[in-house]
This record gives structure tokens, C-alpha cells and sequence, in this order.
């Protein structure tokens, strides 16, 4: 899978402290968490997996081509999301 990062998301990465083994370490194992199959260019999804024992969520799609655009990655705020990471809490 050829991986590639947005200027924004290289730049956002930066500030947050997390790396592309990180991404690659998180991409490794771990699950879709929610599906968004009307965004364009392509339909993306929202994984979680960690680095260690950071949890990471990515947004990323797959293109037709083979490739794996990663549109944001960031460590998911626990007042916003269940205990395993995989449910958005109700404001």
C-alpha cells in the first residue's frame, strides 16, 4: 500500500506529536470505526489503532489507483468518546 499525507495532515501531525511509524504502527492492526461512503473525491473511513499504547484515529480513503491518502490522524479526546475509542459520545 503506497501512503499518501496531505500538506495539512504532515503539518497537523507535526504539531501533535505523532509520526508516520506512528500512522504505519496504528494502520497495522486495529478497525474501521465509522464509514463515510458519500466523501469525494473518494469514500473514506475512520480507523482506530494505536501506536503502542497511544490510541490514533486516521481518516483516510483508498483510491482506485492503490493508494492510501491519510486525511487527519489525531488522538481521539476521551470526554468525546467511549471508553475503547469507538463510539462518539452524545453532547
Amino acid at each position: 500500500m503506497i501512503y499518501k499525507y496531505r500538506q495539512h495532515t504532515i503539518k497537523r501531525m507535526f504539531e501533535r506529536g505523532i509520526t508516520q511509524a506512528d500512522v504505519q504502527a496504528a494502520l497495522s492492526s486495529g478497525r474501521i470505526v465509522e464509514n463515510y461512503p458519500t466523501d469525494y473525491p473518494f469514500p473514506s473511513c475512520l480507523w482506530l489503532g494505536y501506536a503502542g499504547n497511544r490510541p490514533l484515529h486516521i481518516v483516510y480513503a483508498d483510491t482506485p489507483q492503490g493508494e492510501r491518502i491519510i486525511i487527519t490522524v489525531y488522538e481521539p479526546d476521551p470526554a468525546q468518546w467511549s471508553t475503547d475509542f469507538t463510539t462518539r459520545l452524545k453532547p
